[in-house]
């Protein structure tokens, strides 16, 4: 298959502040969030990136994202380099993350043109658009409501919706299920899977292993900001469990005491 996504030895190191170095309890001022790490992703696959929290996943897709750039390395999106043309990248990929706040003043409705404007999209594609994936995922009911009034998954799906207005080829989604009911996490998952269905390719990352196996045909696990193994999830378990393989690894790295 195509290669669509290419990371090359990504480093990036941030400077810890004091409130942040005691929460971390370390007395260094500098964290390296990822060392050297690379991976592919292929066209109409689903690659994820399984690691606990502050393992670097976030930071990772940030840098593909083309949000910060790396100290070193370089990642390459169908061909452009996110250091070299981030703009280039964002016209190619959709981004989901956590970190997305919608602004509450607003209504899906509204924020759907708006960021379809940003996209250069016309009006007639953004109306036809709107509608399919509106009634798609239940948010039609709830298009001239203020996002103040959403409930939490619902405003998950409008941030889904939003990073999916110009229908784009590569998805990166950081922890797209983290913090939805079981219902909304369902509905979220199934959809991933259909965006592999029509040979997109998706990345996302996660810490919940059930997620993983169930839509992800590679997998990287990252421990401590440096690729732990990385293959089909068939070859990374060897028919284990995930979440045994997982932990071994993990503890293998850094050691059961801090598992």
């Amino acid at each position: 298959m195509k290669e669509i996504v290419h990371v090359q030895g990504i480093t990036k190191t941030f400077t810890l502040s004091r409130k942040q170095q005691k929460l971390e309890k370390t007395d260094r001022k500098l964290k390296t969030a990822v060392k050297n790490l690379s991976f592919t992703a292929l066209e109409g696959e689903v690659f994820g990136l399984l690691g606990p929290n502050g393992a670097g996943k976030t930071t990772t897709l940030r840098i593909l994202a083309s949000l910060i750039r790396p100290d070193s390395g370089d990642a390459l999106v169908e061909g452009i380099s996110v250091t070299k043309d981030p703009q280039g990248v964002h016209r190619k990929i959709g981004f989901l993350t956590s970190d997305l706040k919608l602004e509450e003043f607003f209504t899906p409705s509204y924020l759907f043109d708006f960021f379809a404007g940003l996209r250069d999209m016309p009006a007639d594609l953004t109306r036809r658009r709107k509608a399919e994936l509106f009634e798609r995922f239940g948010v039609d009911r709830f298009a001239q409501e203020k996002v103040a009034n959403l409930s939490t998954g619902m405003k998950q799906k409008v941030s889904l919706l939003i990073s999916l207005v110009h229908d784009p080829d590569i998805i990166i989604f950081d922890e797209p299920t983290n913090g939805l009911d079981v219902l909304t996490a369902r509905v979220v998952t199934d959809f991933l899977l259909e965006l592999k269905e029509q040979g997109k390719t998706v990345i996302v990352s996660s810490h919940i292993f059930s997620l993983i196996e169930k839509i992800c045909d590679r997998v990287g696990i990252i421990v401590a900001g440096e690729m732990a193994a990385c293959d089909t999830l068939g070859k990374v378990t060897g028919g284990k469990d995930l979440e045994d393989v997982f932990f071994a690894i993990h503890d293998r790295i850094i050691g059961g005491d801090q598992a």
